[in-house]
């Protein structure tokens, strides 16, 4: 079995999602005739074990939601996603309780994701309690040795969220989320709300506990520089649709989907000499609750060759020197990387 859309090698997929759709209805949550805002809108990739599958693409793309639905913290509306080959939608509400400690998430806010009203070593231990994972009398120092795991003080337990700065918060977040030994992690864009110079901290506390642990990623967000350093594929993400995956290299280095190619561009350069042309995306992206009946770029697509096909007919992924593209004229769309 493939281990995962563009990556070219052989494994066993650990998260396999197939055909995943969120749609929801606008107008509140009893409304029958609100428009439906398609967030998601049939995407597919796998995640193999201990590696890292970038989602990436500029805000209202889709990428919080695939994760959020991954782990069936919001239920979709279409498609498949089995973890370690189990179909999660055949999971009882117990089953799905007791699959959910191999599959954790990140979030995005360290401020908003912590009990301000619970101790760090209550927050912490709470996954340990409720999947009964240690006495406890043991808890106390499991919880001092994931602190001290993710590069904290264990006596820390005993204060409250308030008492941290960002970025020792969201350390705090991901000793909560290794506390229940997962063997994959949704990173919601887990680096993102925090001071450059703790930015760096925090990746490389990713891969160190990626490498160590053997964890598999879903690492989500919009920094491409970000995502080249940790991720070993790249899925691109536009308007609840992927339009390219392969690996990171492939991706970034020699991008094929216009919109690949844009976001590419305006990743700074620190090199005058290998700078490249920042592409500007003219207009703004189209409503999901009305998307373009063609390609979803079409109506910021800058490709030469775009015609009427692309207006009419929905690109799918295809194979493409050594990634997958969704774009009718990808062969002639060679601009150079990174």
């Amino acid at each position: 079995m493939l281990g995962g859309t563009g990556s070219g090698h052989l494994t066993t997929p650990l998260l396999e999602v197939a055909g995943l759709v969120k749609h929801y209805r606008t107008g509140g949550l009893l409304a029958r005739t609100g428009a439906v805002v398609k967030a998601v809108d049939g995407v597919s990739f796998t995640v193999a074990p201990g590696e890292t599958l970038g989602l990436v693409g500029e805000s209202g793309s889709g990428k919080t939601t695939v994760g959020r639905t991954v782990l069936r913290l919001e239920l979709p509306t279409d498609g498949v996603v089995r973890f370690e080959g189990t179909d999660l939608a055949s999971l009882a509400p117990g089953e799905l309780r007791a699959l959910r400690r191999r599959m954790q998430i990140v979030f995005q806010d360290p401020f908003a994701s912590l009990n301000p009203r619970r101790t760090v070593g209550a927050s912490v231990a709470e996954g340990i309690e409720i999947h009964r994972l240690a006495p406890k009398r043991e808890i106390p120092q499991r919880v001092a040795n994931l602190l001290e795991e993710v590069g904290l003080d264990g006596s820390y337990a005993s204060k409250y969220p308030h008492e941290f700065s960002g970025g020792q918060r969201q350390r705090i977040g991901i000793a909560r989320a290794l506390a229940v030994e997962p063997r994959f992690i949704v990173c919601d864009e887990p680096v993102s709300a925090l001071d450059v110079s703790v930015q760096a901290q925090v990746l490389n506390l990713l891969l160190d506990l990626r490498d160590h642990r053997g964890l598999a990623y879903l690492f989500i967000a919009h920094d491409l520089a970000l995502v080249r350093q940790i991720a070993h594929r790249v899925a691109v993400m536009y308007l609840g649709t992927i339009v390219e995956i392969g690996t990171a290299r492939t991706v970034i280095d020699s991008p094929r989907h216009p919109y690949t190619q844009a976001l590419v561009s305006a990743v700074p350069e620190p090199d005058p000499a290998k700078a490249t042309a920042r592409i500007v995306l003219v207009g703004d992206p189209p409503s999901p609750a009305a998307p373009p009946p063609g390609c979803p770029f079409v109506t910021r697509c800058f490709h030469p060759m775009k015609d009427e096909r692309c207006v009419a007919e929905r690109p799918r992924l295809r194979p493409l020197d050594g990634r997958d593209v969704a774009c009718h004229y990808a062969e002639v769309n060679a601009v150079g990387g990174r």
